[in-house]
């Protein structure tokens, strides 16, 4: 009898798991994007180029003529931003320095085709090709914004020989790159929120587990895309300030995943913070012109600037420029926004006066 009993148990605990399983499948899988230009998906509203694999790039033009420009530049987004982003120079600057910039949406984002094999390196090639279609010569500029900066570690490593210079501005790390020391590594990631280490680790280790756990309600998942973020006073200030333009920044939000949040956000997620083919520790200098920057605030609570300085150590060819009392966003505050362009694209340090 009893068992009889074990053996309707077992089949019993069979049939709940295949059924909890069979239940709980769906809710793992992302819906499909709605791309952009497709019958059911969203109009295109800006310029696109076609890659040479068929998938489009979203793009817009910024400063001056790039046949006159001095300086060409390829900028990158960061995350749930988009080609919009205001963290490029003013028409002003850009036009006093005699810049042209063009940004664009990385993959999955805005108006940009989603690319379920995007790696750090297939957007380094995506930036390379852009430029090329545009027609921007031989070697450009490359900058990217806090999720953006991998796409610039990403160019440093496969397209080296194609930059004139590149700027990192307070780039997100990946915590797992073997580089770090597993003390300090450790110790920037328990800076971080419980539910941004719980976010970043299924982005790491259980990648398929990402677009669930970022939607599922049972627990807290990452604080950005909840829209509760950590932020440091200095960068609490910054958002006071920039409150008048609330509605204009949720359009832009909107904008931004307008294909869906799987193939923006979380797909960053598990790209930036998956395992890469490469180590940026391990980059060697091929730059003989000090033309490679790095900035980060010393109040980041996003990036813990602790890891930054470990990365500057390890590469000394890259100059390093500490802002005291700056938080992640930096590049929302006009002042700094345009002496940082002018170092990186003139090498003359100014003064930051925090406006």
């Amino acid at each position: 009898m009893s068992t009889l009993c074990s053996g309707m148990l077992g089949k019993v605990l069979v049939v709940l798991l295949v059924s909890g399983l069979a239940w709980a499948f769906p809710a793992l899988l992302p819906p499909p994007p709605r791309i952009c230009g497709s019958p059911d998906g969203p109009t295109v509203t800006g310029p696109r180029i076609k890659l040479r694999y068929g998938r489009h790039l979203a793009y817009k033009e910024h400063g001056v003529p790039k046949e006159t420009a001095k300086y060409k530049v390829v900028y990158a987004h960061s995350f749930g931003s988009t080609r919009y982003e205001s963290a490029i120079a003013s028409l002003e600057t850009l036009e006093e320095l005699g810049v042209y910039v063009v940004s664009f949406d990385r993959p999955g984002y805005g108006e940009s085709d989603p690319h379920p094999k995007r790696t750090i390196q297939t957007t380094a090639l995506d930036m390379e090709e852009l430029a090329d279609q545009l027609g921007l010569g031989p070697k450009f500029y490359v900058m990217g914004y806090s999720m953006g900066g991998h796409s610039v570690w990403g160019c440093l490593k496969y397209i080296p020989n194609r930059l004139a210079g590149a700027a990192l501005v307070a780039p997100v790390v990946n915590y797992w790159w073997p580089s770090f020391p597993a003390n300090l590594s450790t110790e920037g990631y328990n800076l971080q929120l419980t539910q941004d280490q719980w976010a970043l680790r299924v982005a790491h280790y259980a990648p398929w587990l990402v677009y669930w756990w970022n939607t599922q309600k049972w627990f807290p998942y990452n604080s950005v895309l909840s829209g509760k973020l950590k932020m440091s006073p200095p960068d609490l200030e910054v958002v006071s300030r920039s409150a008048k333009h609330a509605n204009e920044m949720q359009k832009l939000k909107e904008y931004a995943v307008k294909q869906g949040v799987f193939e923006s956000l979380h797909r960053d997620m598990m790209v930036g913070f998956g395992k890469w083919d490469f180590d940026p520790m391990d980059l060697k200098n091929l730059f003989s012109n000090g033309s490679i920057h790095l900035w980060h605030g010393d109040e980041d609570w996003v990036v813990p600037v602790i890891l930054q300085r470990y990365v500057v150590e390890r590469l000394p060819w890259i100059n390093y420029h500490e802002i005291p009392n700056v938080g992640h966003l930096v590049m929302h505050d006009p002042a700094m926004k345009e002496v940082i362009w002018k170092t990186f694209l003139t090498g003359e340090k100014e003064q930051i006066v925090q406006s």
